[in-house]
């Protein structure tokens, strides 16, 4: 297993993960399409944030990506490829991402999380905060969690 820091010219390969991943749960065409534009993973996001991959065996099993804000980091993207969830993947980005924040001498972790997701972040010592409006289905919620890195 290998993290590193993804490429403008993996923009696609990671839009079509975060897509492939989200679908993973089961949610409708109609839902996903909706979402398409939200799980697109532009050139310019990867420039201007700090957006990770993991690969294995020469291809990428997973990708995070972090904005770095005045007083916290925003954990925006954590996807895994359907075919490698459970296996370890989503951990190791985890671990990475509190080494990230350490380094950038940071605390606080907020993440915007899917509901199908939660569970994993709670697992990690996240906390629910609150929830938060989606930006593509009117009156859905979200999870609003924060964690916070210590030592």
């Amino acid at each position: 297993m290998k993290i590193r820091k993804a490429t403008i010219h993996e923009a696609d390969l990671v839009s079509d993960l975060c897509f492939r991943s989200k679908a993973h749960w089961g949610y409708s065409e109609e839902f996903m399409e909706a979402c398409r534009d939200d799980l697109t993973i532009t050139a310019n996001y990867i420039e201007t944030s700090l957006v990770y991959v993991i690969e294995e065996d020469g291809g990428i099993k997973g990708f995070m990506g972090l904005e770095r804000r005045e007083d916290h980091i925003l954990l925006g993207y954590l996807f895994i490829d359907p075919n490698a969830i459970g296996k370890g993947y989503g951990k190791a980005m985890w671990e990475h991402m509190t080494q990230v924040v350490k380094s950038l001498n940071m605390r606080t972790v907020l993440i915007h999380s899917d509901p199908y997701a939660e569970e994993f972040y709670l697992a990690r010592g996240a906390v629910r905060i609150g929830e938060i409006e989606s930006t593509v289905i009117p009156d859905r919620k979200l999870p609003l969690l924060r964690f916070e890195r210590r030592g």
